[in-house]
């Protein structure tokens, strides 16, 4: 099965290379504000269904553009299927995309294909069987402490993400890590811990076709991966947390208080603290409002005037030299 799923993602990665030498003619629609679809990403998605159901006419599809239009409605076999991660990287001739492909088996994911076109690197992972990019075993990385990590992320971008608690989120992160990284396709950034290119990985509002290869591939790379609770079964959760298993708890310790799935003590605690950073800024911007009068050039030299010497001395007080 991981054959037909790479096959499948080394044909749709044909089409997006393709596209990639003239993106400039590519036409892209606006399924919502700030969230694109191309025609590359319909080709490539019809290009790996077919690819699948011609090996697997019994297995179910739960694709990115078309839902669950193809394939059987009721098999204990459905690829997860991400076309084109990244789109917005790869209309902007950014290149930082992808082709995801996973098979859950009765819910659980059992095998995954990540393919960066740019590269041409496959990741790849079957369950039990470890985690591969090209023929190389992969291990997630050593580091333990969050201060020496490079930790990769993404950003709110649809209309109704909560911005706010994201930047309170990442604004902690980037204090306790060596750096954040934003490179815009999750399940590429997924791929990179798996390798230990980077050392963890969170965001919000994500689909299930955003993380479940990635999520076989970090497993069975030696790491963990959850919501931010730290919750195992998080594929329909839209958060996800991720890393070897020291990073990935302590990124559970800082995020857990922002998961939709937190304690009702832990999201008081939040909203206190959010209502006291909107308090601390509204008070900065009163304090800039009405900054402190700067003296003028006749003020200094009344004061100048003020400061000199007793009448009847001798001594005389120069003019400020301005």
């Amino acid at each position: 099965m991981l054959n037909v799923a790479v096959k499948a993602a080394r044909a749709a990665g044909a089409l997006i290379n393709r596209a990639a030498l003239d993106v400039e003619a590519v036409r892209v629609s606006l399924k919502q504000t700030n969230d694109f679809v191309t025609e590359v990403d319909k080709s490539a998605e019809a290009a790996i269904i077919e690819t699948l159901l011609t090996a697997y006419p019994g297995h179910g599809i739960l694709a990115e553009e078309s839902g669950s239009e193809h394939g059987a409605k009721d098999s204990e076999f459905v690829w997860i299927i991400d076309p084109l991660d990244g789109t917005t990287n790869f209309i902007h001739g950014f290149p930082f995309y992808c082709v995801s492909i996973a098979l859950a088996v009765r819910g659980k994911i059992e095998q995954a294909v990540v393919y960066d076109p740019n590269r041409n690197d496959i990741y790849s992972a079957s369950k039990g069987r470890g985690s591969y990019v090209n023929d190389r075993r992969i291990r997630v990385g050593k580091r333990t402490r969050l201060q020496e990590c490079l930790i990769s992320t993404g950003f709110p971008y649809r209309p109704g993400d909560k911005l706010k608690p994201y930047l309170n989120m990442l604004g902690e992160v980037m204090s306790q890590c060596a750096g954040v990284r934003r490179p815009g396709a999750a399940a590429l950034d997924l791929a990179h811990v798996a390798a230990g290119y980077t050392d963890g990985f969170f965001e919000t509002g994500l689909q299930p076709w955003d993380v479940a290869a990635g999520s076989l591939l970090i497993t069975e790379a030696g790491g963990l991966i959850g919501n931010f609770t730290g919750e195992s079964d998080f594929m329909d959760h839209g958060e996800c947390v991720a890393g070897n298993p020291r990073i990935y708890g302590q990124l559970v310790g800082t995020l857990g208080k922002y998961s939709k799935f937190a304690g009702a003590g832990d999201k008081a605690g939040l909203r206190q603290t959010l209502s006291g950073a909107e308090d601390e800024t509204a008070a900065s911007g009163n304090e800039e409002a009405a900054p402190v009068a700067k003296p003028t050039l006749k003020s200094r030299r009344i004061k100048a005037d003020s400061a000199a010497a007793p009448v009847g001395s001798a001594a005389q007080v120069p003019d400020a030299p301005f």
